[in-house]
């Protein structure tokens, strides 16, 4: 027999699954067999970027300038994800070696 901890656990994953599994459903319950409010079309447009400099602001918002080593693995890593993502227009490819490139520099470099 399981222990209350465990059973615990498992309802709790259960309910976050059944959860997760509503939220992405939902759009297709109410927007089935109707045309999808502009809107919805609109955010759709919109939220992906904004979310983004949302998570550019967040990640930027505890540089220290007080010396290079503090600030340029920053720059140099944004230059890599701008560059890449003009280039190859690929968000995935972009963040990946955005990533990468400011963990070598912090590793290896500064």
């Amino acid at each position: 027999m399981m222990d209350s901890s465990t059973l615990h656990s498992i309802g709790l994953v259960l309910v976050m699954a059944v959860v997760s599994y509503l939220l992405r459903a939902f759009p297709f319950i109410v927007f089935s067999g109707k045309e999808t409010p502009k809107f919805v079309l609109y955010l759709g447009k919109v939220l992906p970027c904004a979310i983004i400099a949302m998570l550019v602001v967040y990640c930027v918002k505890d540089i220290s300038f007080d010396a290079v080593s503090h600030f340029l693995p920053y720059i140099i890593a944004g230059a890599v994800v701008v560059l890449l993502h003009v280039w190859k227009r690929n968000t995935l490819l972009s963040i990946v070696a955005g990533t990468l490139s400011y963990m070598a520099l912090v590793q290896f470099v500064f």
